[in-house]
């Protein structure tokens, strides 16, 4: 059980991975994507973990200090993947409002039919 985080991370790449490909609504595509963004986050606060290590504070009695790197990036990558995810859904919303439909094969049929 040394190992569960990695294996989660795993399980959820592949499932956003599958997600993203194997659907054709670009809502899924989008949810996918956050799937696989979480696995990312995960991986990285997993390798930021430091067994018997506290908080980088200085205090009497620590030696051992956990960086604080990883959990500040993964911070920044939460806004950025929370901005990214609301403009996938607009542009999602600006699709459906030209074509439609959200559904991408739908999509792709449409725009070879017009000369």
């Amino acid at each position: 059980m040394g190992h569960f985080n990695y294996w989660v991370v795993v399980v959820l790449l592949m499932i956003g991975l599958y997600i993203v490909m194997s659907q054709t609504n670009l809502v899924k595509k989008v949810l996918g994507l956050n799937i696989f963004q979480v696995a990312v986050f995960i991986l990285y606060i997993s390798i930021g973990e430091l067994a018997g290590g506290t908080a980088p504070i200085l205090a009497e009695g620590f030696t051992r200090y956990a960086n604080p790197l990883p959990h500040v990036l993964i911070l920044t990558a939460i806004v950025v993947g929370v901005a990214t995810t609301a403009l996938a859904l607009a542009l999602v919303i600006r699709i459906y409002k030209a074509y439609g439909t959200i559904d991408e094969t739908e999509i792709d049929q449409y725009d070879r039919e017009e000369p």
